[in-house]
């Protein structure tokens, strides 16, 4: 298990495999229940999670996804993939329930009341990290041994377990590694460690690179 999967179904796909080989970390897209096999890890994108919830059912990837986490995979979700992993969402029927947690879709508005700010969080990193939230969810509750790693006004930004980290946030978007360091050491994976988290190279169109692989 040396690689991390990015669902490659709907999303910020491109953009979080970018982020993952420039920290040296051998990724490859999940299409397939077969894809699942031998992966440290899995992020599922942002993007549209009823999309991606319904896509999943007909590929018949649910269920390999749950088969692969119980023999140990990791998974992190960002902002749709963090409603997808919600035992509960407000007002409709959870898909995965795999986190203990509730989650409100939609928890800051609509596309025009997305935002930027910067916050530090210890966990991550010891420098204030750059956060892009886009129509995100709202974490309104988290679970008994779901630890939190960071908390806004009334709610819940970023928490994880042992197995699972969640975002309602995209790191993906900005030119910071943090996450992705942290998600690929949570996977037991080596990433290349960086004094300062943010990759100077990285402009807002450098995912396009990777457009042959869609």
């Amino acid at each position: 298990m040396d690689a991390i999967g990015v669902l490659d179904l709907q999303g910020g796909v491109l953009e979080h495999i970018g982020h993952l080989e420039r920290l040296g970390i051998k990724v490859r897209t999940v299409k397939e229940a077969t894809d699942f096999e031998n992966l440290a890890g899995l992020i599922i994108p942002g993007g549209e999670s009823t999309c991606i919830s319904k896509l999943m059912r007909i590929f018949g990837l649910e269920q390999a996804l749950q088969a692969a986490f119980r023999s140990g995979m990791k998974i992190w979700g960002t902002c749709a993939g963090a409603i997808l992993l919600a035992t509960e969402v407000t007002g409709e029927e959870a898909f995965l329930k795999l986190i203990d947690m509730e989650v409100m879709r939609n928890g800051f508005g609509s596309q025009l009341d997305s935002f930027t700010y910067e916050a530090t969080i210890p966990s991550v990193a010891s420098v204030p990290l750059p956060l892009t939230f886009i129509r995100a969810p709202k974490i309104l509750r988290v679970g008994v041994g779901v630890k939190v790693l960071l908390e806004g006004e009334g709610y819940v930004a970023a928490a994880e377990t042992e197995n699972i980290l969640v975002t309602v946030f995209h790191p993906e978007l900005t030119g910071c590694l943090a996450f992705h360091r942290y998600f690929a050491e949570k996977c037991g994976l080596m990433a290349s460690r960086r004094e300062i988290p943010v990759d100077p190279a990285w402009d807002r169109t450098s995912w396009t690179r990777l457009a042959r692989l869609s």
